[in-house]
């Protein structure tokens, strides 16, 4: 197995707060400049307790007025096969933290339907992101917004699994066995071809597993989050002192 050629850019925050803080000023500012260059702003949502931090605070009042939130469209990296009102629902979180405050058009938000079959609500998903992106070969997203799991898993890209693997499709319905459940993701492909990726990681029990993926030898079929990296495009990892406490050399310390 190689070593991973280049280490992505490495900001380390003090705490969950400040990484909050960081992202979200990150998504005003790369909203506002596809607004300005595009007319409109596209951004993959991801699920989990940093993210609703940063989610919460774009919907504060301090922030909610910086974007033009009608040219925003919304899509999302992953959702768990739910209604979409049940509290595991990545779309739930997220409307409940920010897109319900912000006076979005319905028709900016494109939810991943979470019940039914995952295969075909997959291919359904493609379909409306194939039909926003004007069949372009690959969606440009402005902004993809990830996690990763302390198994090296990101958005629904999971570690032994055939998806991170997917070099066709946008998107894919899977079974995760190691959850019993079934999920929806964005491909890896469709990921990077972003113009702008954030990782968003806290916590020392990811400290192990991020410095395997950032710093250790390349084994995507163990960590799929090292297939994160854009074609044309920034990788920016967001972590908090708990979780970089195994890296070295971690780049830019903020």
């Amino acid at each position: 197995m190689e070593a991973l050629a280049e280490s992505p850019k490495v900001k380390i925050f003090d705490d969950a707060t400040k990484i909050a803080q960081a992202a979200a000023k990150s998504f005003i500012e790369l909203g506002r400049e596809a607004i300005a260059e595009r007319g409109c702003f596209t951004v993959a949502l991801a699920g989990g307790s940093t993210p609703k931090h940063v989610y919460e605070l774009l919907a504060s009042e301090d922030y909610k007025d910086q974007l033009d939130w009608s040219k925003a469209h919304i899509f999302f990296g992953d959702e768990r096969c739910v209604p979409p009102d049940d509290a595991e629902s990545n779309y739930r979180m997220a409307n409940e933290a920010l897109l319900s405050h912000v006076g979005l058009p319905d028709k900016n938000i494109h939810r991943m339907n979470g019940v039914g079959d995952a295969v075909a609500n997959a291919r359904l998903y493609e379909d409306e992101m194939r039909t926003y992106f004007n069949d372009a070969a690959w969606p440009r997203l402005d902004l993809v917004l990830l996690g990763m799991g302390d198994d090296g898993h990101t958005a629904s890209l999971f570690p032994n699994t055939s998806v991170p693997d997917e070099r066709d499709a946008w998107v894919s319905g899977l079974w995760v066995e190691k959850l019993g459940s079934y999920r929806i993701t964005l491909t890896t492909p469709a990921i990077n071809h972003a113009a702008h990726i954030i990782f968003l990681v806290t916590g020392e029990s990811k400290a192990r597993r991020l410095a395997e993926v950032i710093k250790g030898e390349h084994d995507p079929a163990r960590l799929p989050a090292q297939l994160i990296k854009p074609l044309d495009g920034s990788l920016q990892w967001f972590v908090d002192a708990a979780a970089s406490s195994r890296l070295s050399n971690p780049g830019e310390d903020t």
